[in-house]
């Protein structure tokens, strides 16, 4: 793995760093606070998180009463926030991966959309919307009809490093190590610009975790993916960790990035 100035920092904040980087051509921002388009991903980041002016300038950016979702800030509630909701993730970085390209693999583009959702909504790997495609490359893999069956892309691009997500395949394909090849071949076009890759999980998803670990990603951190709702509502409950965050299910809610727990075979 290549060495970075900012290492930490970078992916301590990653969706910060790339919506005031790589992917601004898809953000919104306001001061120190910034959000994808709502039809690309639901995340929302925070230049400084322990500023209240950050948490201010987010107010501004978002419409009243929205649920934004926030990486790695549990435990903080800011004045006028509150914390709906919380999946407790991992963040892992390629050391030792094998890269390869698939020959069989092709670019999946806006004219998949409707098969890459249609997948999406079986496999459930986390969120992706209608303009995710556009944020990197997406690979994908299809039967002999031609339907979409795996798939793999780029999402977060902090500098120097680039996210792995929507690793899934369909149920009625896992077990034939698709999601392994989309994996390699996913990182060779990182690799080949001079970038890291890197990628999210459920903190419970222990098939996906061992998976990765097998191809050569590192544990980095544990995260949470944590909602908040602006204003906050009186009355309303503390959050509590999903059903993925205690062992039970995959880790879907609150916009958690990980894989199905049996799409990485």
């Amino acid at each position: 793995m290549t060495t970075h100035i900012g290492f930490d920092e970078v992916l301590d904040n990653p969706a910060w760093h790339s919506l005031t980087g790589a992917h601004a051509a898809f953000a919104q921002v306001h001061g120190r606070a910034a959000r994808y388009h709502s039809d690309v991903a639901p995340f929302h980041a925070l230049g400084a998180p322990q500023d209240p002016r950050s948490w201010s300038d987010l107010a501004a950016l978002v419409p009243r009463d929205t649920e934004v979702i926030l990486p790695g800030l549990a435990g903080h509630q800011p004045p006028g926030w509150l914390p709906t909701r919380s999946t407790p993730g991992v963040q892992m970085v390629d050391v030792a991966l094998r890269a390869e390209p698939d020959p069989a693999a092709t670019v999946l583009t806006a004219a998949d959309v409707p098969q890459i959702l249609h997948l999406i909504g079986r496999a459930r790997p986390g969120p992706y919307l209608r303009r995710t495609v556009h944020l990197g490359t997406y690979l994908g893999l299809r039967d002999r009809d031609g339907r979409l069956v795996a798939m793999a892309g780029e999402r977060l691009r902090p500098p120097g490093f680039t996210e792995i997500s929507a690793v899934c395949t369909d149920p009625a394909y896992r077990g034939r190590g698709l999601a392994t090849r989309l994996i390699r071949a996913v990182a060779a076009g990182i690799l080949a610009r001079g970038e890291t890759p890197f990628l999210h999980t459920g903190a419970a998803n222990t098939t996906a975790i061992r998976l990765y670990r097998r191809l050569g990603f590192e544990l980095r951190r544990h995260v949470d993916f944590t909602a908040y709702r602006w204003p906050a509502r009186a009355g309303r409950p503390a959050p509590r960790a999903s059903a993925a965050g205690r062992g039970g299910g995959s880790p879907r809610s609150a916009g958690a990035p990980g894989v199905n727990a049996a799409a990485g075979r």
